[in-house]
């Protein structure tokens, strides 16, 4: 996502009184801002795209924690609404039969023959597809075709 297609959505959600939505974008925004202030430098759109897989992961984490301590149901239901808003917003994970088509395409260019290449062919998926791919997935499929 574009840090303009970002403050586009903040405004959009001010409009629309989404509370929830306006809140969880200015969190991702705060990230992204802090990029800009320490680093001096324009966001990217990966920068973006890290902040709004950083932000997930520490809400999942939250998430964990909530499920397992038993607080009330009412912070888990939230949790797991900001996490399905913050994913909607992340690119489209490669998987499926795109994701064995790529890693067939990626085993014939690097012509990787052994599981002792499997980190090259892996860090050759990141490279392709921004690191949006089913890991665990691709893991496994390498790991069926690689002696």
């Amino acid at each position: 996502m574009e840090y303009q297609v970002l403050q586009d959505e903040i405004k959009a959600a001010m409009k629309a009184r989404d509370n929830h939505r306006r809140d969880i974008l200015r969190q991702v925004h705060t990230e992204c801002k802090a990029i800009e202030v320490n680093e001096r430098r324009d966001v990217t759109e990966a920068d973006v795209d890290a902040m709004l897989k950083r932000v997930i992961k520490q809400t999942k984490e939250t998430l964990d924690g909530s499920i397992k301590a038993g607080n009330n149901q009412e912070r888990t239901d939230a949790l797991t609404a900001q996490v399905a808003i913050l994913e909607g917003y992340l690119p489209k994970q490669v998987e499926g039969e795109e994701l064995v088509t790529l890693i067939d395409a990626v085993l014939a260019d690097t012509g990787a023959a052994t599981k002792k290449d499997m980190g090259r062919v892996m860090g050759e998926l990141t490279k392709r597809t921004g690191g949006n791919f089913d890991k665990a997935a691709a893991a496994k499929e390498l790991g069926s075709k690689l002696s």
